[in-house]
């Protein structure tokens, strides 16, 4: 009850302080934005200047504030073995769990059982990202160019429920071990993504920093709500500003966290889209 009496801005930045660190509110991405600095305490608030700044890709700025990842050898070790671990374990514990879907699919629509799309990796590098198939196979969309939305006669009945529950991107535990993606990270996104009716890059120039890291399946965006349809142009925003906060901001600790926030959110309560 008592959050209801909060602002839009303060709402926003509450939600990571359980992550120990701030991020910065909607509104500062908003036409309407003031440009006023917010003042946070994580290493996020380091490259927010004015939403002025940040539209022009020309700006001084750009060289100076844009966000670095420079973990540690011993922190990105840590981090692919944790990866590692993750992902074998997922598939062991999972395997009943995934061969019923497998099945499940092909018995309930023709076509394969798997979806192969190419996205975009660590440094921009493509590759073939694996997924449940959860639409039918003569609409499938193989350029990921236009976005599912609410009750899309696309998808089957059977892909309703593997979105609903995030199932669908089970089969990336196969990309983390073949070192194409992270457990946690940036979500990777198709060649030519749209955000907002514009290519992402030019709603954003940072649009391409979020590819210093590997791609995950969850990331610090999606834990907090941002995710699934990318047509608003201020959630578009929010969510990259959280991949950012999340490059400069990684750890071990900070992936655990996420990670049982996602069991917790889209497998347990089913929150996917």
């Amino acid at each position: 009850m008592a959050d209801e009496t909060l602002t839009d801005d303060r709402k926003e930045a509450r939600k990571l302080y359980r992550f120990g660190f701030g991020t910065p509110s909607s509104s500062l991405f908003r036409g309407t934005s003031s440009g006023r600095m917010q003042k946070i305490r994580g290493g996020a608030a380091n490259r927010i200047i004015t939403a002025r700044q940040l539209r022009k890709a020309a700006s001084p700025y750009a060289e100076v504030k844009r966000p670095v990842y420079a973990a540690r050898p011993l922190q990105r070790a840590l981090k692919r073995v944790f990866d590692i671990a993750g992902a074998v374990a997922g598939l062991v514990f999972l395997f009943p769990l995934l061969a019923g879907i497998a099945l499940t699919i092909k018995l309930t629509s023709r076509g394969p059982v798997f979806f192969r799309q190419t996205r975009l990796g660590i440094n921009g590098q493509p590759f073939s990202i694996l997924k449940y198939r959860t639409m039918f196979v003569d609409q499938c969309d193989h350029t990921g160019l236009q976005h599912t939305i609410v009750g899309d006669q696309r998808v089957t009945w059977v892909g309703r429920f593997l979105r609903q529950s995030s199932f669908d991107e089970l089969p990336q535990l196969w990309n983390v071990l073949r070192g194409q993606m992270s457990l946690v990270g940036p979500r990777p996104y198709v060649p030519g993504m749209q955000a907002g009716g514009v290519p992402y890059e030019c709603l954003d120039y940072r649009y391409y920093d979020r590819l210093q890291v590997l791609p995950g399946i969850t990331g610090l965006a999606q834990v907090n709500g941002y995710r699934g349809d990318a047509s608003d142009a201020d959630m578009a925003r929010m969510r990259l500003e959280y991949d950012l906060a999340y490059i400069e901001n990684v750890n071990l600790w900070l992936d655990v966290k996420i990670v049982v926030r996602t069991i917790a959110r889209e497998f347990v309560k089913g929150s996917g889209a």
